[in-house]
């Protein structure tokens, strides 16, 4: 019996300690309870109005990849997509750049190319041919708010504005 309330009080013991833990006032950057990067905002009306197709830029930091027919989207992390004519693999040509802020990743379906821009998802439509882009419709705050590269969601955003980016502190 003692062996049992000794083994109980030592689980109980261990559980209490691993839960007071993070609470403490630790110098490790492990237990930091404050993120170590700065959210970038964009009021709500820019967010909207900030999907546009562009001249080619060189690929910084990249996400994922998406192949549709002879076309290869490449993520600019929180940008935009790089699009390719990936008509011969071994020689990509770049053909524009999708700004879309806060983009993390895109899907095609019936040529239409469906975005989670931040917490919006939105439907563009891509005209290869002409290489024009026609936004055709907006999901405002279907996904969740951007969140920093080491787990935080942002504090006190202002009033109808987006996270769209994380910066790291200085």
């Amino acid at each position: 019996m003692k062996m049992i309330f000794l083994l109980f009080m030592c689980l109980v013991l261990t559980l209490v300690q691993g839960c007071c833990l993070p609470l403490m006032n630790c110098e490790d950057d492990d237990f930091s309870q404050e993120s170590r990067y700065d959210p970038v905002y964009l009021n709500r009306v820019d967010f909207e109005k900030s999907v546009l197709l562009k001249n080619t830029v060189a690929i910084g930091i990249s996400g994922k990849i998406y192949v549709k027919d002879h076309l290869l989207f490449i993520n600019e992390v929180n940008k935009g997509f790089h699009i390719y004519d990936n008509s011969d693999p071994k020689n990509p040509k770049p053909i524009k750049f999708l700004e879309a802020p806060g983009s993390t990743d895109l899907a095609v379906r019936n040529n239409m190319i469906y975005i989670n821009q931040a917490t919006d998802l939105i439907a563009v439509d891509y005209n290869a041919a002409t290489n024009a882009i026609n936004l055709t419709k907006r999901i405002p705050n279907t996904f969740p708010e951007l969140v920093s590269p080491d787990g935080f969601y942002a504090n006190n955003v202002p009033e109808n504005n987006i996270v769209i980016d994380w910066k790291l502190k200085r």
